[in-house]
């Protein structure tokens, strides 16, 4: 990996991705968005990790897409380059992967963090989608999970006049779970990865599916999903020793099996 640095085990049942391009301040070129793909198809496969963080540096989580690498594209290019395919298999990932997010989060950065599924922040941390301002528009999702975060009125301003917002506004309108100051970003979220590795992997796993169900699928055929999931997972081991353990009045240990 030329681009991000893959640690596994960083804390028990925990790995991360940093991005690494600290001169482009992480700008998120066609390797790099491979080189995580790729981390994520393995990390997803490795039964030692449940809970997987991406973060950057604290000046800039990433501050958007390379824009060198476009600027004399045409339509059939970018067609063919398909480079949207790489966000379809992050969206795949079944672990929860957290998005540790200290100052630029823009652009395809602020879509990056948006895939994941939640966000910690520092006080520093700056979102945005300023595409408007190169004669373009959000390409990756920003359209779409930035209304669903914020609400149509925010989200039209942002994509449409490039407006940035800070960490508390971001907190204020749900985009991110947390905001700390920016020496304690990276060990907020790793204390949210803890409290998640510890649980049941496969009812994670079958959480997450469930509540990303909810953005796709009309009420009751969502609800329908969930009752599924619910069900089975009676059939798990970690069900049994996890009801054991509330009744004996211990500590759950959950195997993942």
């Amino acid at each position: 990996m030329e681009y991000i640095i893959v640690q596994k085990q960083v804390r028990p049942f925990i790995s991360s991705i940093a991005l690494n391009r600290p001169k482009e301040l992480n700008a998120l070129n066609l390797q790099l968005m491979q080189e995580i793909k790729q981390s994520l198809i393995e990390l997803d496969q490795d039964p030692d990790t449940r809970v997987i963080i991406i973060h950057g540096s604290e000046r800039a989580f990433a501050a958007g897409a390379d824009i060198k690498q476009m600027a004399g594209k045409n339509a059939v290019d970018m067609l063919l380059i398909d480079q949207f395919s790489t966000w379809d298999q992050i969206r795949k990932t079944k672990k929860p992967i957290i998005a540790a997010v200290s100052g630029f989060c823009l652009g395809g950065g602020c879509e990056l963090a948006m895939i994941c599924d939640m966000i910690v922040a520092s006080e520093t941390a700056k979102f945005g989608q300023p595409e408007i301002n190169i004669g373009v528009m959000p390409g990756a999702g920003g359209t779409q999970r930035l209304t669903r975060a914020v609400g149509k009125a925010k989200a039209m301003e942002m994509v449409l006049s490039g407006a940035f917002i800070n960490a508390e506004e971001a907190k204020e309108y749900g985009l991110v779970n947390k905001v700390v100051p920016v020496e304690l970003y990276l060990e907020e979220a790793y204390k949210l990865a803890t409290s998640i590795a510890e649980k049941s992997p496969i009812a994670v796993q079958m959480a997450k599916e469930s509540v990303l169900k909810a953005f796709e699928m009309p009420l009751q055929e969502a609800l329908y999903f969930e009752r599924k999931n619910f069900y089975m997972l009676f059939a798990t081991e970690d069900q049994k020793e996890g009801m054991n353990a509330f009744v004996e009045k211990r500590k759950a240990d959950f195997k993942g099996r």
